[in-house]
């Protein structure tokens, strides 16, 4: 087995230990490994998983712009959760900040 193969199989065993919510001491008598095995891989895999999450993670969020004014002016609708702010030509930015931290704390 090589290196590679050996560090995927240790990543699939450490997802089913989390995931099977047993002591580690159960799950390694299970599965026929030691705990310190377990232990050692999980902290030599440890960057590795974090980077595979960050992967995972959104970059980048869709951001849908209304091509109607209704006075004539541009302005941009704003989504956190459930609300929906209207940004106009002028706005105060440091205020806008203020309510989008409020809801999205809220929402």
């Amino acid at each position: 087995m090589t290196e590679e193969e050996r560090r995927e199989v240790w990543i699939a065993r450490i997802q089913d230990y989390r995931s099977s919510g047993e002591q580690a001491a159960t799950w390694c008598e299970r599965h026929g490994v030691t705990p310190r095995q377990l232990w050692y891989w999980m902290k030599k895999l440890q960057p590795a998983e974090k980077q595979k999450q960050a992967i995972r993670q959104p970059k980048w969020i869709p951001v849908h712009l209304d091509e109607t004014s209704h006075d004539g002016s541009s302005s941009l609708l704003v989504k956190v959760g459930s609300a929906t702010i209207e940004v106009r030509p002028g706005f105060d930015p440091s205020l806008l900040a203020d309510v989008v931290r409020v809801l999205k704390a809220l929402c």
